[in-house]
């Protein structure tokens, strides 16, 4: 038996039993299950990604059962194995086992544990279907299964008001990208009569430059395909227009951030689009609007990531900005480069969340990191595993020398959007440099402010409320993971004061309120290191995001004749000769702005600590707009939201009550109601009234009979 069968149905098998035995079957079994479920399913993963990378393993497809058989509408449902799903499979399995391992302790106090393992080995199972579908049905139903997980895990503390408005906002936002998606299904049904991706791959070329019908026009077959295919891959990658779901998204809690928002389902768009990269390669136009939009999304997303507080907001505009970066990469045709920073950005992503994670568990559920500072010696694993996460986002190295693990691949994108030649690839590559920039100075800007300088631990409520807990002023039960729907719903009222102020609160560079209870800004409070069962899947990524890039970047790039992918995706050799024949300047400009960035956020929140004030408040409303995300929210709330509750307003009040209800089940109840009290009259109860209608009844009888 084929061990892909197993790595894809034991998540499913765990997610079952866990979630039907719940809290009759426990937290520790439902939680041994299922991690070790996902850790069974990692084990057998790196084995076929080593066999592809050895070339010792052949593209494969195993058949799991007869799907649907409709006339010629047919498809099966079987799993394909090839190089892209292999990368795709360690991947997925490696982080969302760590995310297990992580959640015992994480969510070691949460009363509904059995359900909240079960969600994450759900979503595994349903990412695994998405990556190893065989058709763009198969494709669509993980597609779907992703969303649907992700909204059970976004809102899994469900008392909490905000985190069920952020799981509904996601999955709105993605049922808008689903439909570009499925109308891009049904076109491709429509264009080669299957739904097989390998059929549709081979008879792609043969449309190249037909044109089809759609909305009243005629256009390029393959650019209104595959656009509507992208659509798709905006919504659940989060590119700019489809991403405000994004950072709402991290009011679920941190091991789902790291799950969601760092190698599984915002990767699914990137993935797709490799999957189908034949398709794509026909249509300039579909390849340029990718490029177009990838590169804006990553430049947008690092320019909200440089003015934000909270520290997981802060990831996951970075997470966002990274996405862009892979899009641009397969905009240009470089979609191994795409892959190895999709490869590689799941590990340092990951142990930045759940690094996050270990400061938001040391500090009381306190997220703003305004009320951070000096943290570096009392979690000191955390700092250097953060510390190994920045290095490798950041892309620290030196051109001809070893470097982290983003050096390799995001140097790889930006010299191939350079490469390409293209006015659109130029421009991919500007923009890429101006984000790289700002992610060295939001990244290092994350560090300083959370690990370095003196605690402002003492100006945050979270603290006060622990001191006053340790101190027995305060009899409500200490929950130290703020995991229960108290200490979270603090946490994200919290958030929600500070992010409604672009300058309210204590801005660095101000002392805030003067606290002098100790006189040293801790006001008593002693963060604590998180215990092994967390800080083991950091240093387990810490391994990655120092090693993956140097350890791979020979397979999936640098090797000029693509052949780890062995025809999996498209690999143009022309390219990756263009990357190596770029000029000096460009290879050191990624370093350059790295380094700057760095030193520009040293100088800010380490040396003088009243420059960000000081740049804030001379960017005025420049600033606002940028920390209000570029009003992306308030817009889409007065075009979309605002008019879809008006008509809900007037159908409701109108069309149901002042209708549907009036001549419908009112009005019915009316003539009951009405007839019933005529009716009541009749029945006196005395013989002589029944003896009467009975005479008038038969003498009507006879008369119509008469008559007749």
């Amino acid at each position: 038996m084929h061990p892909i069968l197993f790595i894809v149905f034991l998540p499913l098998l765990a997610a079952i039993i866990a979630g039907l035995g719940n809290k009759q079957l426990g937290n520790v079994p439902a939680k041994v299950l299922t991690t070790g479920a996902l850790f069974v399913a990692c084990a057998l993963s790196w084995p076929i990604f080593i066999g592809f990378l050895t070339g010792n393993a052949e593209a494969s497809v195993v058949p799991v059962l007869k799907w649907v058989q409709s006339g010629a509408m047919t498809w099966d449902w079987s799993l394909r194995v090839d190089s892209l799903t292999a990368v795709m499979l360690v991947v997925i399995t490696s982080v969302s086992a760590l995310v297990h391992l992580y959640s015992w302790g994480y969510m070691s106090e949460e009363p509904d544990q059995p359900r909240f393992f079960a969600y994450l080995s759900l979503f595994t199972f349903a990412m695994l279907m998405l990556v190893t579908a065989d058709n763009l049905v198969q494709m669509f139903f993980g597609w779907e299964g992703v969303g649907l997980a992700s909204y059970l895990l976004i809102g899994f503390w469900f008392r909490k008001p905000s985190a069920g408005a952020a799981a509904i906002k996601a999955f709105v936002v993605n049922r808008v990208g689903d439909l570009g998606f499925m109308l891009g299904i049904f076109g491709c049904f429509l264009v080669f009569g299957t739904v097989s991706i390998p059929e549709i791959l081979a008879a792609a070329p043969s449309m190249a430059g037909s044109t089809i019908g759609f909305l009243g026009a005629r256009f390029d077959t393959m650019t209104v395909i595959c656009i509507l295919l992208f659509i798709g891959a905006m919504g659940k990658s989060a590119q700019l227009g489809l991403h405000t779901w994004l950072p709402d998204a991290m009011e679920g809690p941190t091991p789902v951030s790291a799950l969601i928002h760092a190698a599984t389902m915002v990767t699914a768009g990137v993935f797709m689009v490799c999957r189908l990269s034949p398709l794509f390669e026909t249509s300039e136009t579909a390849m340029h609007f990718i490029a177009v939009i990838g590169a804006c999304t990553c430049f947008f997303a690092a320019t909200v990531g440089c003015t934000q507080w909270d520290i997981k907001r802060v990831i996951a505009y970075s997470t966002c900005s990274q996405l862009g970066y892979m899009f641009f990469a397969t905009g240009v045709g470089a979609y191994g480069a795409a892959m190895f920073h999709l490869f590689t950005h799941a590990f340092f992503k990951a142990l930045l969340f759940l690094g996050a994670g270990s400061v938001i568990h040391a500090m009381h559920h306190e997220q703003d990191m305004r009320f951070y500072g000096a943290l570096r010696k009392h979690i000191p694993i955390t700092f250097w595993t953060m510390t190994a996460g920045t290095l490798a986002i950041t892309g620290v190295g030196i051109a001809g020398f070893i470097g982290f693990a983003g050096f390799y691949s995001k140097d790889a994108i930006l010299e191939a959007a350079f490469g390409s030649g293209t006015a659109v690839g130029g421009f991919a590559f500007w923009m890429g440099i101006a984000a790289a920039l700002m992610t060295s100075f939001y990244s290092w800007r994350l560090v300083f402010l959370t690990f370095f300088g003196k605690p402002r631990w003492i100006q945050s409520e979270h603290i006060q409320h622990a001191v006053h807990d340790a101190h027995g002023h305060d009899d409500h039960a200490h929950d130290t993971h703020g995991h229960g729907a108290p200490a979270e719903e603090d946490a994200g009222e919290s958030t929600d004061h500070h992010d409604a102020h672009a300058h309210g609160g204590p801005e660095l560079g101000s002392r805030g309120p003067d606290y002098t209870v100790h006189g040293d800004g801790t006001g008593g409070y002693h963060p604590h290191e998180s215990p092994l069962v967390m800080l083991l899947p950091l240093l387990i990524l810490s391994i990655g995001a120092v090693a993956a890039g140097y350890v791979f970047n020979h397979a999936f790039v640098s090797e000029g004749t693509g052949e780890f992918w062995k025809g999996a995706l498209v690999f143009h050799e022309h390219l990756i000769h263009a990357m190596h024949g770029v000029p000096t300047w460009v290879k050191w400009a990624p370093f350059t702005v790295m380094a700057l960035g760095l030193l520009t956020a040293w100088y800010g929140y380490i040396k003088n600590l009243s420059f960000p004030k000081a740049v804030a408040e001379q960017l005025g409303p420049v600033y606002t707009f940028v920390y209000r995300k570029w009003m992306f929210d308030e817009l889409y709330h007065n075009i979309f939201v605002r008019p879809a509750f008006w008509f809900g307003r007037v159908f409701w009040k109108i069309l149901d009550i002042g209708v549907i209800d009036k001549f419908g089940p009112d009005g019915a109840a009316w003539v009951v109601a009405r007839g019933s009290t005529y009716a009541q009259k009749v029945q006196s109860g005395y013989l002589y009234s029944y003896a009467l209608v009975m005479l008038l009844g038969l003498v009507g009888a006879i008369s119509w009979v008469i008559a007749g």
